[in-house]
């Protein structure tokens, strides 16, 4: 194999979001939320917690690497032979947030996660901002 099939790929999507960091930040680490959205799981944004998700074609096991409270985190994500980390980074914005989420460590001999990934991050995060959209302040503790 030569160094280019071994260089790592890597999903990114930014998105601004018409909510408050702290709003986007709950909807990111709470599994009520979280489930809206995303998947069920065991999530805690505790550095260290070990969580999994669980999709319809199966689990993912993660494990919390940083947490930022409003402004960054970051877990593993391993499904599979996939060994990647997802990592959410909120940045303030006159008129709510940027959101950029990004998945690093997609082996370039693995193109199946590559290209699940790359269809299913913008349709998680579209989720997301109906579970944002549909929750009032009052409504998240």
């Amino acid at each position: 194999m030569n160094d280019e099939a071994k260089e790592a790929q890597s999903v990114r999507v930014d998105r601004v979001l018409a909510h408050p960091p702290e709003k986007v930040w709950r909807a990111l680490t709470q599994p009520h939320l979280m489930e809206a959205w995303l998947s069920h799981s065991d999530f805690s944004p505790v550095v260290g917690h070990g969580f999994q998700l669980h999709f319809d074609w199966g689990a993912v096991d993660g494990q919390v690497l940083e947490v930022e409270p409003c402004q960054r985190l970051s877990y593993t994500w391993t499904s599979g032979e996939l060994d990647s980390v997802v990592t959410w980074t909120l940045t303030p914005t006159p008129t709510g947030t940027l959101l950029r989420m990004e998945q690093v460590g997609f082996p370039s001999d693995q193109s199946r996660y590559y290209v699940g990934a790359s269809a299913g991050w913008p349709r998680f995060i579209s989720a997301l901002e109906l579970v944002l959209e549909s929750v009032d302040e009052g409504d998240v503790p």
